[in-house]
Formats: C-alpha cells, structure tokens, sequence
C-alpha cells in the first residue's frame, strides 16, 4: 500500500486521501495516459449482468449515482443478459462489473484473456480492476470490476465511487461531494483483498432515547414498537458496506429485527449484508421476542421443550439468509442467568448445533457459522474449562471500557472456527454509561486491535456503536484497520489515517488542521469520559490543573471553528457534526464543571465572586442547550433528537432523566464579612484570610503558605486578592525580599463587577537569591480593616538548589519529579525489539510500549529492552515511584501484564498491575477495575529508597500490552490532582 512519505505530489495525496490509503485507480485528469471516464459529451454506461446478484446491480446504481454526484451528470446502468461477445453496446467507453462465475460479461472476458482473475478466484471479498481495450461490440474501453464474490464486486464499485470523492458518509453525516468536470481511469491493475479479517460490523445498541426518537420522528411505527423498518435499515446496508464492512447485529432494546418488518432480513440479505445478533440473543431470536412470544420462562432447566421450538423457529427464519448464528445463553435482558453455569451450558450449545443441523438437514454443522461472544460472566464459563465445539468462532469481549479482556492463546490458534473480538465504543453499565458523544482514543482503539490481531483474532470484528450517528470517526477508523490492517500496522498509522480521512471529508486545504484537531480531541475527551466528569475532577488550586485542562479545551474549539470558517457552506454541516460539535460541546461540558468547581470553592472562601462564577454556569448550561439544539435544527432538523440524550447530572450509573447542573453556591453580597472586605487565597490551598477556615487549620487565621519555589520548577506562584464585603478596597503587596516581585504589587478590588479578584504573580530573581534555603514573608495592606482579624499574610518557601554543569535530565522541584515516558535519556533495543511512541496515546502527552506484541515474556536485565531516565535528586528518602500505564487486562493469564523499575543498579522491583484472576467479571466490580475505568489510567506506586545527586531510573515493559503514559517520583511533594504534576524540567 502507499504511505505519505513516498507521495511525490499533491495529485498522488488527494488521490490516496480519497481512496484513504488504497491504491488508486482513478484520477481527475490525465495524467499518466488516463482513459476518459466521465466528462464532456462522454456519457459512460455501467453494464452489469442481469444474471449477476441482486445486491451487485443495486451496488451499481449507486455507482451511476456517485458519478452524478461529481460531475453533475448521473451515468446509466444498463443490464446485460449475455457475453461481451454476444452483446452490442453503443458508446465508446464502459464501466464494467460483474462477479467471476455469476456474471457472463466477466466470464467471457476471463477467457478471452483480457482480464486475469486468477489472484481473486475462490478468495473472500475480493476484486480487481483494470482498463480493458474492445471488451465488447461498440465499446473501445472499459474499467472493468470483477468481484470474487457479491460483496467483492459490492467493495470494487464502492471503491471507485470513494476514490472520486463519494465519502462514505454522504448521507449519515452530510459529507457534501467535491465537483469535478473530468474523471479518468488510469492505466492500472488492481487486485485488493481479501479483507484481513473476515467478518467487520456495528451493533446498534442502547439506542434510546437518541436513535429511538430519531426513528419515531422518521418512520412509521411497528407492530411492537419503533420502526426500525427495511427503510431506516437500508441506509444502514449501504454504510456497512461503503465502509468496507459486512456484518451487522441490529438494533437491540427496543426492536426485533424480523418482526419489526418482514423486510428486514431480505433487506439485508439483498444488499449483502450478514447479519448476526448479540451476545444475548442466540439462534437469532432478538431480546425483546425472548419476554414477548416465548411460552414459560428463559430458563433451560425448567422450559427446556419450549426454548429449543423458539430457537428451532429463529434458526429456520434466518436459513435462507447469510447469517453468523449466536450460540450459547445468558439470562434475560443482558443478565447473568442464574440457572446456567458451565456443565449446562454445554449442554446447550449441543441442543444449539443440533438444531442447526435439524434445520440445514446436515449432521456437520462446521460450514454454518457460528459464534459464541465471550461477554461478562460468559467467559468465567470459558475460563472454567467449558469445551466449546472447535467449529464455533470465539468472539471474545473487552470489559466494555476498550480493554481486551482475553485473547487466542497458541494452543488456541488453530481453532477451525477462529476468534474475533467484540468491542465497545458506548456502553451502559458500570460505572458509568458512555453514550452521549465521541470519546474514543483512536491510538487507544489502533492499540487494542493491533494486539488482537497479532493474536490472530481475525474471523470477527464487531463493535457496540449505540446510536451510530456521533461516532462516525471511530467506526471509520475501525472497519478501516479491520479491512486492511496490514496498513495499519505501527502506532504513527492513526495520524497518517486521520490526515486522509480529513483530506477525504472536508479536502486537502483544512486537512492537517482538521486532522490535528481529531487527534488532540481523542486524547482531551478520553481522559475521562463526559458522564464521569464532576467538579471534584480537576484540581483548581494544584499544578493550575483546571486552567490549563479549560485552556488546551479552548484552543481546540479556537483551531476547530477556524476550520470550520475556511469551509465552504456545502461542507460545514458535516464539519460540525464530525468535528465542531463535539469539540466544543467538550469543552463546555468542561467549563461548567470547572466553573463550578470555581464558584463552590470561592463560596467556601466568601469570594463575591462566588456569584459571578454562579451566573456563569449558568450561561454555560443554556449554551449547553444552545448547542444541542443547533444539531437538532442542522439542514432542516434531519438529525432531530440525535443530542438527546442527557450528559449533566449523573449521580448512578444510570442516565439522569434531564439535565442539570452541579450544585452552586451564593454568597449574601449586601454583607460584609466578618473579617472585612479584602480576601487572600494562594495556590494550593483551598484557604483563605484573614478568618476562620477549615482549610487554615496549622497556619493560624491570618496566614497562607504558598508551594515553595526553586529554579527548576514553575517560573510564577499565585495569589488571589478579592472582595468579601459591600464596598471597594485598595491593596498593595510587599515583600521582606527584594528578589522576589509581585505582579501587580498594587491594585484596587470592587464589591461587584469584574474587578472583584486581582490574581497577583509572584516571581523570582534567581541571581539575586542567596543559596539554600529560607522563607519570604509577604504582606498583603489594605484601606479598609479586617474586622476583628489581622491583616492577611502569606509566605513563599524559597530554595536555591544547582545541579552540575554536566548534568542532563530531569531534575528534582517542590520534591518532585515527573516524567513524560517518550523522554528518556536512552532508548534500549534488542534486535527487532524496541519501545515505540503512541503519539496522543496517553492522558498528557503519549504512551510507549514495547513493539512487536508477539514477542516472548521480556527479561529483567541491563541488554533487555528498557528505558532509562537521568535524574537529579536534592532529597534523601523512600520515594514513591508512580507509574501511569494505560488501561488494559490480562489477555493472556498465563502471562500477565508486568514491569519492572529500579535506581542505577539497585535490584529492580517487578510489579504486576492487574490482578490475575482479573478476567472472570465480577459483580460488583472490583474497586481497581472501577478506578481504572474511570481514571483512563492504571497508576501502580512502588517505593524506593533514594538519595540526593544524580541516578538513573530504569524501566522494563516485560509483557507484550504495557504502555507506560508518565512516571512521577514524590520525595514528599506531590499534591493532589487528576493528571498528576506536570513533566519536570530538563537540562
């Protein structure tokens, strides 16, 4: 495949950029001798077989479309019962697609010579494409597609239609067409497939109330519910295999699939789709037909009879049709049954298969495929040493959150049924449900799929996609790696793919902004998912945590409205469904919190700022609304109610029934104080003076003690001067040291207004500072009193600390040192063994992690792979090293995810991070996974004895799956905050 470094030119990018990453066969002029497809007087025919499959002709109507879409001229299909010999077409050029086999145009050419299928023959979803001189009578030329199968030809028409700028997304997320006068095909031969693994689809799933409603405006309702009808689903098809995808477990809650509309499953069947159903639904009979028409209880002990005729039933309905059958049973509605554990399930998946074979009339059942999902309590079974028929395909789970739970292990790998992975980009469960908007980490996604596949998990990909509309970039991103992950293959792919899948939506000009934006958003929005983001979250008093997480949040929505201004009219809805809107919903879901945050603390302080941090939640919670309800009114309400789905207010797993804001509090701003109108607070304390706090507690009613200062840490501290009383109030701070200076120094606060709070920075002439150690006393005057307090006082420690001249690393601050891994001093490989940068793969900055994942357990010595860090320490101590990995399991018990660490050449200290028993789901959740989940981190401390000067730190990934986000060193200085302190200076 072709990358971007050996792109010599524009025309080559675009031309990889709309085929994202798929080698070209069309371009839009003619360079290279290009035949003349479209344009001018030429009017092509696309000329299909009328013998060939249904799904394959309709595939080319949209291809006659597509070509409309560009040019402005739709072409004409023709249907062709007969040879390219026998058949006389006018019009000198032709687009020709047929299936090898199926297709009488296509056979004759085969044996004429003119086309070579001998690479595609017999092979899955495959097809080549090639410009073909006198195919037939009247026609000179033709870009002929011949497929290996009827979805190979589907993806080699929809293959064209995306290399000449017919997104995938046209109709789902508004992507407009870019025009172009011309289209030629070039002198080329392409042979693409088969897919890297079989079987790529969605489950549409939790699906109320944003999908639900959205559907009930749109169609007409069923019998038994929402109208999720062959209309709604025919778009759907047609994504799925736009995207390159093929398989589909249908909308679950609220909906029965075949029931709903008798058209469904021909539907599908017809466009080429193969369906399945989840985890919860075996045989194909769907969750809410279990509790609607199945006689007695879903329970085999007890309705055994009763559930192999339901089942029987399920599995006939769906004979006639492509399918992948659910095997295995849980309880009704997603629950563990507890009438099932290993011995009856077994037993289960015999009476299954042999309803299977009852109904294909066959006593090996291995050609039918089959699949048993591996999800929640399910793979407690499996991991009881359950036998499971080596037919059936073992669809293993993540834990819902994006972290393979368990994967193929060598004595596994050679299971006729194979393995795949079912994945989660939206859940409802523990500990909190993630359904709102994209919060998907796509270095995270490339990094777990990655792994899967070199696990040789490759029959099944499927992903939990909710209500499908607001995650239209990650299942790109996924169906993409899963149709050709050899492309995909090393950790920079995910910038490389966002590049061309922003240059394929919006165009080359916006591209690499577009593209930056999606790439910083993954990493912001998946630091914790929106629903689990509260006040408490970021720190505003530590490391100015908050402010700096609301600013990254506010340059991004600078840098997305931007794109967003230089597009076109045509391409700003799709850019703000895609990109705009959920970066800047993002970012207020985050204002509101942090403005919170603000206004409870600055309450808790008598701020009469208080208030005005209030209103300002407020405001954000109106444009909260506002921006929901500019989605809902895009391009005529088409999207309507696809926002509905509530976000604020959380306070259980469960979705709150409406939104509301963080509790807020006011200050009574027509009284003064008690200890007069002027207030002090400084960073790192929630305190304030003069008067009484709990937070003051040690330092007396009148003093605040700020974080000290050195020259290796933060340039400024700060302090805040406000009012807390009824009038106005001048100030003016001074200092015992004349290296250390206030800005401003002086100043005057209001009683309402914006001039209520003066933040005062206060900074240090490190030249002047004579060395070690000491404390400057800062005096903060007023013109009015302070009640029956005294004058407010704060103190900076000061510590002029050196390294040596020759030193170079990280060096020690407000006993501290933290550590970005992608910064080591050395970077140690063993042969093909090496770490390897996620870039935007971590909370703050990346990950690294220990490249190929198929290597043995690593070893613990100084000629293994590892990292090393060069520090330099002022404090003796037992440090407590905090390593932040990113989150994982287990997927192989007998190798459990471990790391090593140690100091120069003291003994290193292995630790495990996940428990191994970890896999078998538990409820209720063990509290490490909880944290995890939540935190999007894994921090594991381990403690070591250190001393002042200069060492070395030393880290080994030892397991295949580790990715190292930051490493922090406390000597005793660390405070609390989300993200951890902030990487440490190097010199």
């Amino acid at each position: 495949m072709l990358v971007l470094t050996v792109l010599c030119c524009f025309v080559s990018f675009l031309d990889l950029a709309l085929g994202l990453g798929q080698k070209t066969v069309v371009s839009f002029n003619a360079t290279g001798g290009g035949t003349l497809l479209a344009g001018g007087s030429t009017t092509p025919r696309v000329l299909v077989d009328g013998n060939d499959y249904g799904g394959v002709v309709r595939a080319a109507n949209d291809l006659a479309k597509d070509f409309g879409r560009v040019t402005g001229r739709n072409l004409t299909v023709s249907m062709v019962n007969g040879t390219a010999n026998s058949t006389s077409m006018s019009g000198s050029m032709a687009i020709i697609a047929g299936t090898v086999g199926r297709s009488k145009l296509i056979d004759s050419m085969v044996s004429a010579g003119k086309i070579d299928v001998s690479q595609i023959t017999g092979k899955w979803e495959s097809f080549t494409t090639k410009v073909v001189s006198s195919p037939m009578t009247g026609v000179s030329q033709a870009l002929v597609i011949a497929g290996s199968d009827k979805r190979g030809t589907i993806y080699g028409m929809y293959d064209i239609s995306e290399q000449i700028g017919v997104s995938p997304w046209y109709w789902w997320a508004d992507v407009p067409t870019q025009q172009h006068s011309t289209i030629y095909a070039m002198n080329a031969t392409k042979v693409q497939g088969p897919p890297t693994v079989k079987y790529r689809g969605f489950f549409l799933n939790d699906e109320q109330p944003a999908l639900n409603n959205w559907i009930q405006d749109n169609y007409p309702d069923g019998k038994y519910g929402p109208g999720f009808n062959a209309d709604f689903y025919s778009n759907v098809f047609e994504l799925l295999l736009r995207l390159r995808a093929n398989y589909l477990w249908p909308a679950e809650w609220n909906s029965m699939f075949d029931v709903d509309d008798p058209r469904n499953q021909p539907t599908a069947d017809y466009y080429g789709v193969v369906l399945g159903s989840s985890h919860t639904e075996p045989l194909f009979r769907w969750t809410k037909e279990q509790s609607t028409f199945l006689q007695g209880p879903w329970n085999w002990l007890t309705n055994e009879a009763n559930i192999r005729a339901f089942l029987t039933q399920g599995a006939k309905q769906e004979s006639q049709y492509e399918g992948i059958y659910t095997m295995g049973m849980r309880g009704l509605g997603d629950t563990a049954s507890p009438s099932i554990n290993s011995s009856v399930l077994e037993v289960i998946v015999r009476a299954e298969q042999q309803i299977l074979g009852n109904v294909f009339n066959t006593s090996n059942v291995s050609s039918i495929p089959q699949m048993w999902c591996l999800y929640k309590e399910v793979g407690g079974y499996f991991n009881q040493g359950m036998d499971v028929p080596e037919d059936i395909t073992l669809l293993w789970a993540d834990d819902n959150w994006g972290n393979n739970q368990r994967l193929p292990l060598s004595n596994e790998t050679s299971r006729s049924g194979g393995a795949g992975v079912y994945y989660h980009f939206d859940y409802v469960g523990d500990p909190r449900d993630y359904k709102w908007i994209n919060t998907i980490s796509l270095q995270k996604t490339w990094e777990q799929m990655h792994l899967a596949y070199q696990r040789q998990a490759r029959q099944i990909w499927i992903v939990n996609v909710g209500d499908l509309k607001p995650l239209e970039v990650p299942i790109s991103h996924f169906f993409d790696m899963a149709y050709d992950m050899n492309s995909y293959m090393t950790p920079d792919s995910t910038a490389t793919w966002l590049q061309l899948w922003a240059t394929r939506e919006f165009g080359s000009e916006v591209a690499q902004d577009a593209a930056n934006v999606m790439n910083l958003y993954g990493m912001y929005a998946n630091r914790r998912k929106y629903e689990l983001i509260d006040p408490s979250i970021y720190s505003i008093v530590n490391y100015n945590e908050a402010d700096m997480v609301l600013e990254q949040w506010k340059n991004l929505t600078n840098m997305a409205t931007n794109v967003y201004n230089r597009l076109s009219a045509a391409a700003q809805p799709a850019f703000f469904e895609l990109v705009l809107h959920p970066v800047t919903a993002g970012y207020t879901v985050y204002n509101i919190h942090i403005t919170a945050a603000k206004n409870n603390m600055y309450a808790q302080q008598r701020r009469n700022s208080a208030n005005t941090m209030a209103q300002q939640a407020l405001n954000l919670f109106n444009q909260d609304h506002q921006l929901t309800q500019a989605y809902h009114d895009l391009l005529g309400g088409k999207w309507d109610h696809m926002m509905d789905q509530t976000h604020l207010g959380y306070d259980w797993w469960q979705q709150p029934m409406r939104n509301t804001l963080p509790p807020l509090w006011y200050t009574q701003t027509l009284e003064t104080s008690l200890a007069g109108n002027l207030g002090l607070s400084v960073e790192g304390t929630n305190g304030s003076a003069p008067g009484d706090s709990r937070w003051n507690l040690g330092n007396g009613n009148s003093l605040q003690v700020l974080p000290p200062m050195d020259p290796y840490g933060p340039a400024t501290r700060w302090m805040d001067i406000y009012s807390r009383g009824t009038g106005s109030s001048s100030f003016r701070v001074s200092t015992n040291a004349s290296w250390v200076k206030a800005t401003p120094s002086s100043g005057t606060i209001g009683a309402n207004g914006n001039g209520t709070d003066t933040r005062v920075y206060l900074s240090v002439d490190w030249a002047s500072v004579p060395a070690g150690a000491s404390v400057v006393s800062i005096n903060v005057t007023s013109s009015t009193d302070y009640g029956n307090y005294n004058m407010p006082m704060a103190q900076l420690p000061v510590n002029k600390t050196s390294v040596p001249a020759d030193f170079h690393g990280f060096v020690e601050s407000d006993k501290t040192i933290s550590i970005e891994p992608e910064h080591s001093s050395r970077n140690t490989s063993n042969g093909n063994i090496s770490y390897a940068v996620i870039a935007n793969g971590g909370r703050t900055l990346s990950g690294v992690t220990l490249l190929p994942v198929d290597i043995p357990s690593q070893p613990v010595s100084t000629s293994s792979p590892h990292l090393e860090y060069d520090i330099y320490l002022f404090t003796q101590t037992m440090a407590n090293v905090s390593v932040y990995l990113t989150p994982a399991q287990n997927t192989n018990p007998n190798r459990p995810l471990k790391f090593a660490l140690s100091i120069d050449d003291a003994a290193p200290k292995v630790v495990q991070p996940i428990p191994s028993n970890s896999y078998a789901y538990s409820s209720p959740e063990p509290q490490w996974w909880i944290d995890m989940t939540s935190m999007a981190a894994i921090v594991n401390t381990t403690s070591i004895a250190v001393t002042p000067g200069a060492h070395t730190l030393n880290l080994w990934a030892l397991e295949p799956g580790v990715v190292f986000q930051k490493i922090v060193m406390n000597l005793g200085g660390v405070r609390p905050s989300y993200l951890g302190p902030p990487e440490s200076m190097r010199v």
